[in-house]
């Protein structure tokens, strides 16, 4: 097999027809070597007037070409052989035929031109002979390497572009499995959070309270709305994602009315940063548990972020009475702690720091530092050398 080319299809299909190469490079070597003899042999003692001389020429190529075809099935048979006795036998093969063709060329040269007494001089049309084969089989060997080279070139360009799909496979496959796991971390938040406030929303029913009940029924469906058009995996501007975070709150400040206040201190500069959908509304729900319902009076929650290098920093804080010390294994980590920390490690690795403190006087401090996309900071970097 020898590797496939770009040209017409005539010629590609010759080219892949090794009997077709062989009868081709037959033709041309030993009618190649009847126009060298005639014109270092006939044409140089003056024997190109007489036909029969001439016609030699023609005739002992036709005999070395018929003698020449079955030691190519000869070496054919030698190829898988040790490469001592395949060289042994590939020159005992070169010498029967080069005696076979001298023996033939001599007798019909001696039959057609009418010279006598020829024989003495076998041993130099002997000579002669063993050179061409010689050359001949050279030729075949260098020719069959040259395919297999082809053929070994052919195969490691197959296995490489089959590797290469094979790694596409396994990159696409890999890039769908991480985002069905994003998708799937998001989602979680959707039923979660949707059993919280429909209890509110419940606990509104039994008080009687048909208004809010009914405000905070609008106001879900349009955070859920909000949450189902949003795609998990991509990333939106740290704008975006406080107004979504405001439609969760409105939720909120329903429920908790005048006992939760929510401060937000967004440096300009960061607000189009992009950052994990809904990154924040797990922390804010985790706050307003532990900060603000144990609370009587209520509570703040203040939301910070600002631009640090390539990084963005987001902080969260609350002035309530605390929360556990915070362990990702610990069975007292909610649901949503947990959720948001595997959806940080799905989009930046190790790249993140995610930490969640108590405050010295009161309350706790959520803090995460997030790396800003590449896209973003190749943007800064254009601008600031504009």
């Amino acid at each position: 097999m020898i590797a496939e080319t770009n040209f017409h299809p005539l010629a590609a299909k010759f080219y892949r027809d090794s009997d077709a190469q062989f009868l081709f490079l037959q033709l041309v070597g030993w009618f190649g070597l009847a126009l060298v003899s005639f014109f270092s042999l006939t044409l140089w003692y003056n024997q190109q007037a007489q036909l029969t001389y001439v016609a030699h020429t023609l005739v002992q190529s036709a005999l070395g070409l018929a003698v020449s075809w079955p030691l190519r099935y000869f070496l054919h048979y030698l190829w898988d052989m040790k490469l001592l006795l395949r060289f042994v036998f590939t020159f005992v093969g070169v010498f029967v035929c080069s005696g076979i063709w001298a023996v033939l060329r001599l007798s019909t040269f001696m039959y057609m031109t009418g010279e006598e007494g020829l024989w003495p001089d076998f041993g130099g049309w002997l000579f002669g002979s063993i050179f061409i084969f010689i050359s001949w089989a050279a030729l075949y060997h260098g020719i069959k390497y040259y395919q297999l080279l082809q053929f070994e070139h052919a195969s490691l360009l197959v296995v490489a572009a089959d590797n290469k799909e094979e790694q596409l496979k396994r990159s696409r496959a890999e890039t769908f499995a991480h985002e069905a796991q994003l998708k799937m971390l998001r989602y979680q938040l959707n039923p979660h959070f949707l059993f919280n406030t429909l209890n509110a929303i419940a606990s509104l029913v039994r008080d009687k309270d048909a208004s809010k009940a009914n405000a905070m029924i609008v106001q879900l469906s349009n955070f859920l709305r909000y949450s189902l058009d949003n795609d998990p995996v991509k990333r939106v501007t740290l704008s975006e994602e406080v107004e979504a975070l405001k439609l969760y709150l409105d939720i909120e400040k329903t429920r908790f009315g005048d006992r939760l206040e929510v401060c937000f201190e967004i440096d300009p500069k960061a607000k189009a940063i992009r950052i994990p959908s809904l990154i924040l509304q797990p922390l804010v729900e985790n706050a307003i548990k532990y900060a603000i319902a144990p609370m009587e009076e209520g509570g703040t929650i203040t939301i910070r972020a600002r631009r640090d290098d390539d990084n963005v920093v987001i902080e969260l804080d609350d002035n309530g009475p605390g929360m556990p010390d915070f362990k990702y294994d610990s069975d007292s980590t909610g649901v949503g702690l947990r959720n948001t920390i595997d959806r940080l490690h799905g989009f930046y690795g190790d790249g993140y720091d995610f930490q969640i403190k108590a405050k010295p006087t009161q309350g706790t401090n959520v803090f995460m530092k997030l790396p800003l996309e590449k896209k973003e900071t190749i943007f800064e970097d254009l601008m600031s050398n504009s």
